[in-house]
């Protein structure tokens, strides 16, 4: 009973206050959110980027793969034929 008179008498200028309080933290906190948002955005924006870069890199990196490999390809069928060679020639 105490706690529903306090409220019945309470000023209007304090729930005034109150609620002006209540909307700059409302406020406060979706300036901040928004900072976020902001920072996290350009933070994917970069890393798209990067991704793009990377993948404009591929292809040469898989050229000289393609290429080692050929290489390797060369290398055993030598290696092969050589003990081939020999054998036919004793």
């Amino acid at each position: 009973m105490i706690g529903s008179i306090a409220t019945a008498t309470m000023a209007p200028e304090s729930v005034s206050f109150r609620i002006t309080r209540n909307a700059e933290d409302l406020a406060e906190t979706i300036h901040a959110l928004s900072y976020r948002l902001v920072k996290l955005e350009q933070r994917l924006a970069a890393l798209e980027i990067q991704l793009d870069h990377r993948n404009q890199e591929e292809p040469p990196d898989l050229a000289s793969l393609d290429n080692v490999e050929r290489l390797l390809n060369d290398c055993r069928n030598l290696l092969e034929i050589a003990p081939q060679q020999l054998a036919e020639a004793a």
